[in-house]
């Protein structure tokens, strides 16, 4: 998934913008507890590493919305990029979440309604060339909205700039 920088830090406890700070730290204990290194014994197993990284996004997640001028700023972010949008997106996701097929060049994703999401590897390299030209060089969180061939719905597709595994099309 994404780094916990480019989720939706308060999907990543449970909770809603609307929600006071008691109630982001009821949820943030409540996480804690349930994926605890301490609680997993130690295991070497996918479980304990797939719980350990869930307790460091709980954790991450937590500084940024426990501390009220953090969460003032974040809360300003995540707006402006609302407001960025054209249209309303159904939900935000990587690259490396994507299905890559060698034979076609192209990354997709299944929708739910039984179609897909789809973006080639030259949309995405042009996109990371266009990003990269806006911000003068520097790498910046971004990323494109894509819709289903199907439906109305459409994604947003984050790090699409960053130093993504591309792999490379045999043509």
């Amino acid at each position: 998934m994404c780094e916990t920088t480019e989720k939706d830090l308060y999907a990543v406890l449970g909770a809603s913008p609307s929600d006071s700070l008691q109630q982001l730290r009821h949820r943030y204990r409540q996480l804690v507890l349930q994926f605890h290194p301490d609680r997993l014994g130690g295991e070497h197993s996918s479980e304990a590493e797939s719980g350990m990284k869930k307790f460091l996004e709980v954790d991450a997640a937590w500084k940024i919305l426990g501390d009220q001028n953090s969460r003032w700023k974040y809360d300003l972010q995540r707006r402006a990029q609302e407001l960025k949008q054209d249209w309303p997106v159904e939900s935000t996701f990587c690259l490396e979440d994507m299905t890559w097929n060698q034979d076609e060049c192209v990354y997709t994703y299944c929708c739910r309604c039984g179609g897909g999401f789809s973006i080639t590897e030259d949309e995405v390299e042009d996109e990371r060339q266009r990003t990269q030209q806006e911000d003068g060089g520097e790498e910046k969180h971004r990323g494109v909205v894509i819709c289903c061939d199907t439906c109305s719905l459409s994604v947003f597709i984050c790090s699409i700039d960053r130093k993504a595994k591309m792999l490379t099309c045999q043509k």
